[in-house]
């Protein structure tokens, strides 16, 4: 493991001048931090803010201009402050994101040497050839999308290079690979086994909904539920007697399913909604082919006829052990590198970054409201 050595970075905030013969009231500084409370009538940006890491810089304008489209439904639905409360957090970790690869670049350099100009230079072609194929091998398409992303071909190669020394630096700071025990494993399979290694349970049924609602009374002496009730119990005493349920639900049921002989598509248990939420509990105690009813709920009557039932079903750990070792070691390797990200800030002691980004979300702000 290299030892690091961080240097500390200083943040310097410039701003463009104006031109202005008169001493103005206000310094540009306190021009720039003067809050704007309106929405209409924004006058002109007159300068810029620099961010400077490590000998680089992140101009303003690298942040806003791209991002001025992705924040305008919160800048133009909010006031100045509100905006700033709701985007501020997204924006902060953008900019940090642009920090931090400063950082790593500039350590990495320090740690690699000048003599990987080679393998470096063959890495990145390497990286050229794979984002055309990417294309089915079309130079000209892989180009267009390029410049929809603001960059060319030297841009591109650039970006690869130092995502190329990024990546080799961090992977020579990282701890040593440590084994994921079998306890590890156990414990992470017992967590993920409900939601993410198992088969939920379904049902698959037949349904004759007969709604009171849309029967007619027969008489004084009784009501639709009654009628409902009555023509449930007629067309259970056809099904034992062998009538077929699907030309039954066809002939009688309400049901929106009813023109599919009252089949209803393989479903959950749970997601069944009032007033069918009852078929649940129904069909955990009939086996296929058995028949339920008549059910009562509400206003409506049921029937039903199970076609198919799924119990859950998890995988068994040795199917799923690999695919839980890679994600308990992909979760190492994050935490390990957001510790190192985490470090490499620290020391860089940005303490201005806050007012960067302020001055950002205003000249957001503004140009989505002017």
């Amino acid at each position: 493991m290299h030892k690091v050595v961080f240097l500390p970075v200083c943040v310097i905030l410039l701003f463009g001048g104006c031109g202005a013969s008169d001493k103005p009231r206000f310094s540009k500084e306190e021009l720039a931090k003067i809050p704007l409370a309106q929405k209409d009538g924004f006058p002109e940006a007159t300068g810029g803010f620099v961010l400077a890491v490590g000998g680089e810089a992140i101009t303003s304008d690298e942040i806003v201009e791209p991002l001025a489209e992705y924040f305008r439904p919160a800048a133009q639905t909010n006031d100045l402050w509100q905006f700033k409360a709701s985007a501020g957090g997204r924006l902060k970790k953008l900019v940090l994101t642009k920090v931090t690869n400063i950082l790593l670049y500039n350590e990495a350099k320090k740690h690699l040497g000048e003599n990987i100009d080679e393998a470096l230079e063959k890495a990145v072609e390497a990286e050229v050839r794979r984002f055309i194929v990417s294309f089915e091998g079309d130079y000209a398409k892989a180009e267009r999308v390029l410049k929809e992303m603001g960059m060319n071909w030297a841009d591109f190669k650039e970006y690869k290079k130092k995502e190329i020394i990024n990546q080799s630096y961090i992977a020579s700071q990282l701890p040593d690979e440590q084994p994921v025990t079998y306890g590890e494993l156990m414990s992470r399979y017992n967590e993920m086994k409900e939601e993410i290694f198992s088969t939920p349970a379904t049902i698959t049924f037949r349904l004759i909904d007969i709604d009171s609602a849309k029967l007619e009374a027969a008489g004084a002496n009784q009501g639709r539920l009654d009628k409902a009730k009555e023509l449930a119990m007629e067309l259970r005493l056809e099904l034992l007697m062998g009538e077929d349920f699907a030309d039954l639900a066809k002939k009688h049921s309400h049901g929106h399913r009813a023109v599919f002989g009252g089949l209803w598509k393989p479903l959950q248990p749970s997601s069944l909604a009032e007033p069918y939420d009852v078929l649940a509990g129904e069909a955990e105690k009939i086996e296929l082919g058995q028949i339920a009813g008549p059910i009562e709920a509400g206003e409506h009557i049921f029937i039903m006829k199970l076609e198919e039932k799924q119990v859950t079903n998890a995988e068994p750990f040795e199917k799923v052990q690999k695919e839980i070792e890679q994600t308990i070691k992909l979760e190492r390797r994050k935490k390990a590198v957001d510790e190192l990200e985490a470090k490499l800030l620290r020391q860089a002691a940005l303490s201005n970054i806050d007012a960067f980004i302020d001055f950002c979300l205003e000249e957001i702000y503004r140009i989505n409201n002017r």
